[in-house]
């Protein structure tokens, strides 16, 4: 199976001003969300946006920074088994890189660059 885009995700500094905004556009959003460090939210024709706080990608990336000039985007794609996210790491570590690594939120997960340096993430569910 070929890897599909499948979840837009966004880096904020402020979590609630960020899901207060994405409500007005008219994405449900349960209020709770608003002090959680990861949300996601389901979009039409089966792709995910969510957002990160700061802190959470800090805190398994502590070198990060916001970048200057530039949006703060990601793309990531769910591959079919977590050893797929291994494999297709390896193939695409020269562009940049974080390990694969098993994330608090239950996926497989990695973190690439594409040539440009944008963030490409890998993710499977660790329970299929």
């Amino acid at each position: 199976m070929t890897p599909q885009l499948a979840v837009i995700g966004l880096v904020v500094d402020d979590m609630a001003k960020t899901l207060a905004f994405y409500r007005r556009l008219g994405l449900s959003i349960p209020a709770a969300a608003d002090s959680e460090p990861h949300v996601a939210a389901a979009l039409p024709g089966g792709l995910q946006i969510m957002w990160d706080t700061v802190s959470t990608i800090r805190s398994f990336d502590p070198a990060w920074t916001p970048p200057t000039g530039s949006p703060r985007t990601g793309l990531a794609f769910q591959c079919p088994t977590p050893a797929d996210v291994d494999r297709l790491y390896r193939e695409l570590i020269s562009f940049g890189h974080k390990e694969p690594w098993d994330a608090f939120w239950g996926q497989r997960y990695a973190v690439l660059h594409d040539p440009d340096g944008t963030g490409v993430d890998l993710f499977c569910p660790l329970e299929n």
